[in-house]
């Protein structure tokens, strides 16, 4: 079965072909303006990439309404639309996506596979505010979770790194990239994460404030006379780094601390005490580690947020290799994607892994079709 995925995020809508064995046959990036990319460009990738038995859609949000991969079908399509107030900045980009494809693969069985999905599964003492009941209960107020397929596919790729079976392994992912996130995933199963009823909650991040106490927020409204839409402009796209260094980019960040500049440093340091703390607190929701997995664009590409955020988590029994961690133990030219940086002898292991949601929904796709 050879299945197209489909990727819409704010900029650009990404298609892979994967083949069953999951090699990448074809791939474009598309420009997505506002997150829409134009139907004939979509069109006319898809007429390249010849014969495609099914079609996978990344979809950020499923709500109560979806705990695992669905075929897609009118009905579907409809309650995918209704939770386009839970996340109204990504699932409308989705939905576009979604339309735009199908008419240019009509007939084709599609399967929407939900960011929240791999989450809906924890504990209620993980998933549930200390809200009135009746809140609770009127608006599905509870802690969703997101970058479920990027952690669904990260702690099963570490369990065949380690040559581990899944079950009683216990293994904290740490989905670093613009967005970031933590799982604490036990026996294959995701039993707490970062993120909560939206995106915000949680870690820094390159352009969002993570947790702020709510009372902040009130106090702003209320007493500063901020309007709710500027607020969250500010929490979503003026914020985590972006507000702490004047720079998204992590990169750049770390550079700014190494020539001593101070507000990349605290930029810095705000972000490892964040992510030190929630990979701790991921620890106790299992009552241990096994394993630390870092993926995403920061997980995989920057030894000194690897580095920093171990350094301070040697009491659970994390120590990384320095050399394999900058990637000079690594005994190639450049580093292996997936790999251990842990160092000999240490109780939990450290790796990197290489982010592939697209994997994730393919195994999806797959089994929901039966294949």
């Amino acid at each position: 079965m050879r299945i197209l995925v489909v990727n819409a995020g704010s900029s650009s809508l990404k298609l892979r072909v994967l083949e069953e064995d999951d090699s990448v046959a074809y791939s474009a990036d598309l420009p997505a303006p506002r997150g829409i990319a134009d139907s004939g460009a979509v069109r006319s990738s898809i007429s390249d990439f010849g014969t495609v038995d099914a079609v996978g859609h990344r979809i950020v949000h499923g709500g109560s309404l979806y705990h695992g991969p669905v075929v897609i079908d009118e009905t579907v399509e409809a309650r995918l639309r209704s939770l386009t107030d839970l996340a109204p900045l990504h699932q409308p980009k989705s939905l576009a996506a979604l339309d735009a494809v199908d008419a240019a693969l009509p007939g084709v069985p599609a399967v929407a596979c939900f960011d929240t999905a791999f989450h809906a599964g924890i504990p209620p003492a993980a998933a549930t505010y200390a809200l009135p009941p009746e809140w609770r209960r009127r608006w599905d107020l509870r802690r969703y979770g997101f970058h479920g397929l990027s952690h669904a596919y990260a702690s099963r790729r570490a369990a065949e790194l380690l040559d581990r079976d899944p079950a009683g392994l216990r293994v904290v992912t740490c989905h670093l990239g613009a967005g970031a996130s933590l799982a604490a995933v036990a026996s294959g199963r995701s039993v707490d994460t970062t993120m909560g009823f939206t995106p915000l909650e949680g870690l820094v991040m390159a352009t969002r404030s993570g947790t702020v106490d709510p009372g902040l927020v009130l106090w702003l409204e209320e007493h500063v006379g901020m309007p709710p839409a500027e607020l969250a402009t500010t929490l979503e796209h003026r914020s985590g780094l972006l507000g702490l260094a004047g720079t998204a980019d992590m990169r750049a960040v770390v550079d700014g601390a190494a020539a001593g500049e101070e507000a990349a440093q605290l930029a810095f340091d705000v972000y490892v005490h964040r992510l030190r703390g929630a990979i701790a607190a991921m620890a106790a929701a299992m009552e241990g580690i096994d394993a630390l997995v870092f993926t995403g664009g920061v997980g995989e590409n920057s030894p000194q947020v690897r580095a920093a955020a171990a350094g301070g988590l040697g009491f659970l029994g994390v120590r990384l290799d320095p050399a394999l961690n900058d990637g000079s133990g690594s005994g190639a030219g450049s580093s292996p994607p997936d790999r251990d940086v842990g160092a000999a002898g240490a109780a939990v292991r450290a790796l990197v892994v290489a982010a592939r949601e697209d994997k994730q929904i393919a195994l999806e796709v797959r089994r929901t079709l039966g294949s």
